[in-house]
């Protein structure tokens, strides 16, 4: 199957370009650096979206919060559980689907590093459907990186010690 992105002509990646550096800018702004009228541009950013090529996102700027990022590799036999633990838990952000030695990504984060161990082992490292475990902290992130965030942490079922009782992974 061929990509969407692959169907976008020169304009509309130009205003994609303009809008992920400046996503404030309105459609008359935009207009004036493309050199189309603006309701050229409104009628392209609705078909972008419509397509699912274009997508606004509200979330966390992980580049300039005071959090700790991690990538957990994982190789398991059953990855969709996996995928519904990390739908479920506040503190994992992300799942990507890998070919390879590993076959998921998994962005978590957290406030402290021994919390992200506390998550990493619960989870990861005890269930016997997971072989291989690897937990590399990001030190840095280079452009911004905006990302969905769930600020309700009670869904994790974290004990007053901060260490994960698992009732995320309960729930699945």
């Amino acid at each position: 199957m061929e990509s969407k992105v692959f169907e976008i002509d020169e304009i509309d990646r130009n205003i994609i370009e303009i809008i992920q550096k400046q996503p404030m800018l309105t459609h008359t702004e935009i207009a004036k650096k493309v050199n189309r009228s603006q309701p050229t541009i409104g009628m392209r950013i609705r078909k972008l979206e419509k397509s699912g090529v274009l997508k606004f996102q509200a979330g966390i700027n992980v580049k300039t919060m005071d959090l700790i990022l991690a990538r957990v590799e994982v190789q398991t036999l059953k990855p969709d559980d996996t995928i519904k633990l990390v739908k479920s838990c506040p503190y994992m952000l992300n799942a990507f689907r890998l070919s390879g030695t590993s076959n998921l990504s998994i962005l978590v984060v957290s406030d402290k590093l021994a919390h992200l161990d506390e998550i990493v082992n619960h989870h990861f490292r005890k269930d016997p459907n997971i072989s291989e475990v690897y937990m590399d902290v990001i030190t840095d992130v280079i452009n911004d990186f905006v990302l969905s965030f769930d600020f309700n942490f009670d869904n994790c079922g974290l004990t007053s010690k901060g260490q994960c009782c698992g009732k995320c992974f309960a729930s699945n």
